[in-house]
């Protein structure tokens, strides 16, 4: 481990300044109205510029693996947290996918932000993330990211929330932190648990200590369920496409491209541990299976464009829950594709965002159709991500996403078959309802009312709209040549999957997953060549389960939700009967029996005279009858 030096030591800066300028744009009032998104878009600029700087002085390190403490946090007896940063490459691919993707949808929100009353606010709300999210991936301990795991949480609550006059937009805000806090829990927990048996919370400690299987495999378990939160996995992923609720630019951000891929962050920092719990990686698998097929079922029944994008993320990052789930050789591969996917959700966000705009907020697709000729940059920048995102060869999911499936099969016995066979038809079905979204925003007969007027968005929302599109073709390759990123994460994650025999050969399973992409593109363009502008009623139970989420819903709301509302009822009942009733019926005896006592205190001497008289004569009695008996 190298001390951090020079422009290293200056990396706290990548956090101070996004949190600085959100303190200033959040209290800095109406003054700031003119000037406020300037300052917000200017400053991921400025990170970024920083972090391609801090990248190429890490990459000359000879372990490139720099730290720095800067001041003692916690410093109390038996427990002491030092505040510092730790730039190694699984941190800083992440901070300039962050600080890169980040400046072009900060540029693309100046536009799109553009006539919003609460602009200066949004950025502010905006840079909070920011400073929020390099926390989390810069953090040198699990308690510091922590911190900045809850300020994401809060910063996307704000965001979801932003048009909180609107009772859906208010609804889903709260889902989204409600699940979060399920899983955030989890991830306590597993800090917990790291500091009662290491002492410690720091990375360097935490990761370097030597578990039993059980011990590893209880924190590997709490690890993954603050991961399903924070990322959309099953069972907490419904919040997700509710999320879409917010502003455009913060789905592209926030619910894309970075903090919902923080539960792959999380599990590929903690790989020495999951290396050690053989049966939470399985685990780690299966969810990441599940959530697969559950986003790509579920975004074959959507109208709302952006809720087909979100399913689409549900999905995709179950691949990378399968990739770095299946261990030693594969976090690489997983961590590959989470950046290859920024790049083309990305665009595929923005130009949604792009189509809203000019359909007058409208995002229902049945209501699209020929926009392809009206809005041409939109077109090819969404024709990029879709490119991506199918796998088409030399895109980027050709070569980040065929690289999963591929690791999936090579697995091997039966559980490598599964996988391997989930991942193939996740792509197939993949390509079908993109497909289906391309044809019915893009293609086709034009659908929308009168009252619209489609046009092409202004040159500050299309210019990040097609330099992220660029990247959804290209990225991919660059991500994979030559294997450099692969290696270039091998002090973090490990060492990646050197060339040998396979379940299937490469060439040959390469060349089946084109032909069940091609298929799935087929069927999308024969089946929705005509598209009608109401939904059709009828159909049949998979379309009917894909409109409904797959019940996911209803399934916690069943099994999460209503248990919840019982126990809480019966709580509260014995609190009001048992607890309360116990004190208030003592009261109630105390005070009934004091206020019928009080009545024999009369004040009357008369009374008193007369009581006493009584006394007088029971005793003469008593006494008389023992004497004659």
């Amino acid at each position: 481990m190298h001390t951090a030096t020079g422009i290293q030591s200056l990396a706290w800066l990548l956090i101070a300044v996004p949190a600085a300028s959100a303190l200033v744009l959040l209290t800095v009032g109406k003054r700031g109205d003119k000037w406020a998104h300037l300052l917000g878009a200017l400053v991921p600029v400025v990170a970024f510029v920083y972090s391609v700087f801090l990248f190429f002085s890490v990459k000359g390190e000879t372990n490139r693996h720099v730290e720095k403490n800067y001041f003692s946090w916690v410093p109390v007896a038996g427990f002491h947290v030092d505040f510092g940063i730790l730039a190694d490459p699984l941190a800083l691919v992440f901070v300039l996918l962050i600080t890169g993707v980040g400046s072009l949808i900060h540029i693309y929100a100046v536009g799109y932000m553009a006539h919003d009353p609460g602009r200066r606010r949004f950025f502010g709300y905006f840079n909070l993330f920011i400073a929020a999210m390099l926390l989390l991936v810069l953090s040198n301990s699990y308690l510091a990211l922590y911190v900045g795991w809850e300020g994401v949480g809060v910063a996307s609550y704000l965001l979801i929330s932003y048009y909180f006059t609107r009772n859906s937009a208010a609804t889903a805000g709260n889902k989204a932190f409600f699940a979060n806090r399920v899983g955030d829990v989890g991830l306590s927990i597993a800090i917990m648990l790291m500091f009662t048996y290491t002492g410690s919370t720091a990375f360097d400690q935490v990761l370097g200590a030597n578990y039993s299987k059980g011990a590893a495999t209880a924190i590997a378990l709490m690890l993954l369920l603050g991961a399903c939160g924070k990322s959309g996995q099953f069972p907490l992923q419904t919040w997700l496409p509710d999320a879409m609720e917010g502003p455009t630019p913060v789905s592209a951000l926030i619910h894309a491209a970075t903090m919902v891929t923080a539960g792959v962050y999380l599990i590929a920092r903690s790989a020495p541990i999951f290396n050690l719990a053989p049966a939470a990686q399985t685990v780690v698998t299966i969810l990441g299976a599940i959530t697969l097929l559950y986003g790509c079922i579920a975004g074959c029944g959507q109208d709302d464009l952006k809720k087909v994008l979100a399913n689409s993320t549900i999905s995709q990052i179950g691949y990378m829950f399968l990739a770095v789930g299946l261990g030693k050789g594969v976090y690489a591969i997983g961590i590959i594709h989470l950046v290859g996917h920024g790049f083309f959700k990305a665009a595929l966000f923005l130009s949604a965002g792009s189509v809203m705009h000019a359909m007058n907020d409208r995002i229902d697709m049945r209501r699209f159709g020929g926009l392809a000729r009206i809005m041409p940059l939109t077109f090819v920048t969404f024709l990029c991500g879709y490119l991506a995102i199918i796998g088409f060869p030399g895109a980027t999911g050709f070569w980040t996403k065929d690289k999963i499936i591929e690791a999936a099969f090579d697995k091997g016995g039966t559980s490598g078959y599964v996988l391997g066979f989930v991942a193939l038809a996740g792509a197939g079905i993949t390509a079908f309802y993109m497909t289906r979204a391309l044809v019915m925003t893009f293609f086709g007969k034009r659908r929308w009312e009168d009252d619209v007027h489609p046009h092409e968005a202004p040159t500050s929302m299309t210019a990040p709209m097609l330099v992220l599109g660029l990247l959804a073709l290209v990225g991919g390759y660059l991500l994979i040549f030559q294997g450099r990123v692969q290696h270039w994460l091998t002090p973090s994650v490990g060492e990646p999957i050197e060339a040998g025999a396979h379940t299937i050969n490469p060439t040959v399973l390469s060349i089946l997953t084109l032909v069940v992409i091609a298929l799935g593109v087929a069927g999308g363009f024969v089946a929705f060549r005509t598209v009608p502008v109401t939904q059709p009623v009828g159909v049949s139970p998979i379309t009917t389960l894909a409109r409904r989420n797959l019940f996911a819903d209803s399934f916690n709301e069943a099994v999460l939700m209503r248990p919840g509302q019982w126990l809480t009822r019966a709580l509260v009942y014995f609190d009001n009967r048992g607890v309360d009733g116990a004190v208030t019926g003592m009261a109630a005896g105390l005070g009934g029996g004091s206020s019928r006592l009080r009545r024999v205190q009369s004040g009357f001497v008369r009374s008193y005279a007369l009581s006493m008289l009584g006394g007088t004569v029971a005793i003469v009695a008593v006494l008389l009858a023992v004497r004659f008996q």
